[in-house]
Parts: structure tokens; C-alpha cells; sequence
């Protein structure tokens, strides 16, 4: 968990710097923190092989270019459809890891 956040947070200040030159990634956009989250499960991920980072990364992504193109004006979505496919796109993920991580257990017993 400290491995994903930091390397989002740095992430997340990498965009912002960017964010003071092109305003579509400020640092408090959804976009940007997005992108951010999904830069950091990539990196955990490929660090550790959590599942649910595996899941939530490309997530994440999608979501955050998906509000920058919104952003942009070159595309229309209802923020509320990129939230509500997010929260249920993560919370799939992680239940599928709970569920990985229950049955890996009784295996091993």
C-alpha cells in the first residue's frame, strides 16, 4: 500500500508541474489524480503483482483520459457514468482479490 501511494503521489506531482503549463491537468482535476492512481497500480503491479492493481490500473486509466478529453472538449460524457463505472470497475477488482486471496488460503492449508 505505501509502495502504490508514493509512487502516486509522485505521480500526482509530476502531473500537477505539468498542470502549471497546461491547465487540463491541475493538480486538484480528476484527471490528474486519476491518471496519478493508475500510474501507481501499474507500478505496484509490476512490483508486487497485486491482482487488483492488475485490474484497477487499466480503470483508472480509461477513467482519467476519459475526464481529460472532457476536459479538452473533444468528447462529452456524464462525469457521473465515468464515477459510477470506476466505483464499480475498482470494487470488482477487489473483490475478485478478496476472493483470489480466500481461496489461495485454503489451499495452502
Amino acid at each position: 500500500m505505501w509502495y502504490w501511494f508514493i509512487v502516486s503521489l509522485a505521480a500526482w506531482g509530476v502531473f500537477s508541474l505539468i498542470g502549471v503549463y497546461w491547465h487540463p491537468l491541475h493538480a486538484d482535476s480528476a484527471q490528474t489524480i486519476l491518471l496519478a492512481m493508475a500510474v501507481g497500480c501499474v507500478a505496484n503491479w509490476l512490483q508486487n503483482r497485486t491482482l487488483h492493481c492488475g485490474i484497477t490500473g487499466p480503470i483508472l486509466l480509461i477513467a482519467g483520459v476519459m475526464f481529460l478529453l472532457s476536459d479538452m472538449q473533444v468528447t462529452h460524457i456524464s462525469s457521473a457514468v465515468v464515477w459510477s463505472l470506476t466505483l464499480v470497475g475498482v470494487g470488482i477488482a477487489f473483490l475478485v482479490e478478496w476472493r483470489y486471496a480466500s481461496r489461495c488460503k485454503r489451499d495452502k492449508s
